[in-house]
């Protein structure tokens, strides 16, 4: 007889496990608090305007198709995707503009042509960002930081001894000013701690790989917009007969002499054989395990930032936008010091904006865009947001007006908003933090909450709140992890 697993929440770490751990034999029923799967990676319509509410980026979509291949099935079967040419448009307070070209060469080209920089600095700093990836692809991605047996395969000892040149021992904007001059560079650069949720001024220079995956894999745009991969996962998952449960949020999880049992909701006991957490680390401690001991240091480290997010239907077309747009801030030190030291948002911010209707026409009406415009703000500590919200609107409309010299906020004729408190009520996100715990320290990726619990049997943890951390490849490879362990655990 097959073992059952529930798993607690659908967002796209848990997505991924019940598919891995279905395909082995397991049992699988899912449990999830909303009506809907995918958890951050969702989507909305607002007076003709779609939509997706969290996640904008597509990159490294062959996670996505090995979980399928995994499976017994093929990705193309659920949905398609195509490779842009072009990664992100950028532009900065001085009106520079520059075009981050999908191919390595071009993007070169065009960095040697707009900032202080010779194209062959440009080249060898992407040299380095592959190499600090492969070095630690298979420690950091593949395996649990958290079993010996990863410290003692081939690929651990190769990355030891390479330590010394991956940036370990400095911040990211070290790394970044040791190869660029040119301030606009070192800034583009920079932004990449973005990606973890975590300040360019803090978080180790081994951060500077990220690149690489931009430009190596590529940036990708999937038909139907981003809510198409949770669409894609939440049917391949149904087909093999997974069981999901929504509108059902789990109270508790059932704990005997330190075994989890299972889950309860309501008066309700829901038994299995094991538990899965797809849960913020935080809540599913705080919350589901009230009478258990917390790893209290892995709870205390600093959250990522969170985000405040404009969701905006645009009558009108802009030519010069792309699907990624950045307005950066003039100060991007003074930005992260009072988003991370001062727990608010700088009066000059960078603007992410992005339009999937530049790809997806049926996203807007005809003549129209779908600006998703984002801010990046502290996690919710009780700030007073319904004051900054108006103060942080103004001052992104009065950056994009001065940058793309027009009024925008006469062309905007639908507007949503979703700020930290909404993150947090939506996703039991703790703070309404984007990436669980930050990495502003060079040990952070190893204090990060493991894919097991050490001490309560047949408990288990998948998300961006653990182990390898936050953003939509490494939620697919935290699933693959935690299925992984359970497997050998288990079987």
């Amino acid at each position: 007889m097959s073992k059952k697993v529930i798993i607690i929440g659908s967002g796209v770490a848990g997505l991924s496990s019940a598919i891995r751990l279905r395909a082995a034999g397991f049992e699988v029923e899912v449990f999830e608090a909303n009506d809907y799967p995918g958890g951050k990676l969702s989507q909305f319509e607002l007076k003709g305007y779609r939509f997706d509410a969290g996640p904008s980026l597509f990159t490294m979509p062959h996670f996505l198709e090995e979980l399928f291949v995994d499976s017994g099935a093929q990705l193309r079967d659920y949905f398609s995707y195509i490779r842009k040419d072009v990664v992100c448009t950028y532009y900065f307070e001085d009106d520079t503009r520059f075009t981050a070209y999908a191919d390595k060469n071009r993007y070169a080209d065009e960095a040697a042509n707009v900032f202080a920089v010779k194209k062959e600095d440009v080249q060898r700093y992407f040299e380095q960002s592959a190499m600090k990836y492969e070095v630690t692809e298979s420690l950091f991605l593949k395996k649990s930081l958290h079993k010996l047996s990863t410290y003692l395969s081939k690929e651990t000892v190769r990355g030891v001894m390479k330590s010394h040149r991956l940036g370990l021992m400095n911040t990211l904007d070290a790394e970044n000013r040791k190869a660029f001059k040119d301030e606009r560079l070192v800034q583009l650069m920079n932004r990449y701690a973005t990606y973890n949720g975590s300040s360019p001024y803090r978080t180790p220079g081994i951060m500077s790989m990220i690149p690489h995956l931009e430009q190596h894999y590529g940036t990708f745009f999937p038909k139907g917009g981003m809510i198409s991969i949770t669409n894609a996962m939440f049917r391949r998952a149904q087909e093999m007969g997974v069981v999901f449960h929504f509108n059902k949020r789990v109270d508790e999880i059932a704990v005997y002499e330190d075994k989890a049992m299972g889950v309860r909701i309501g008066d309700n006991t829901i038994q299995a054989d094991l538990v899965l957490s797809n849960m913020d680390v935080m809540p599913t401690y705080r919350r589901l395990l009230p009478r258990e001991k917390a790893p209290e240091r892995t709870l205390k480290q600093e959250r990522s930032s969170s985000a405040l997010i404009f969701y905006w239907g645009v009558n009108r077309e802009f030519p010069e936008l792309d699907l990624h747009n950045i307005f950066f801030a003039s100060d991007y030190k003074k930005e992260f010091d009072v988003l991370f030291e001062g727990k608010t948002v700088a009066d000059d911010v960078t603007v992410y904006v992005h339009i999937s209707s530049k790809d997806e026409m049926a996203d807007a009406p005809a003549g129209c865009e779908n600006w998703f415009v984002m801010v990046n703000v502290p996690g919710n500590k009780g700030q007073d947001w319904d004051a900054l919200i108006p103060q942080i609107r103004e001052r992104v409309i009065s950056k994009l007006n001065r940058l793309l010299k027009c009024d925008i906020s006469a062309h905007i004729e639908a507007e949503h908003i979703l700020d930290p408190r909404g993150i947090e009520s939506r996703t039991s996100s703790y703070r309404g933090s984007l990436y669980g715990a930050a990495s502003n320290n060079r040990f952070a990726a190893f204090l990060r909450h493991p894919n097991f619990s050490s001490r309560i049997k047949n408990l288990y943890f998948c998300g961006g709140s653990v182990h390898p951390g936050g953003g939509i490849p490494l939620c697919l490879m935290s699933g693959k992890i935690a299925s992984d362990i359970i497997r050998k655990d288990q079987c």
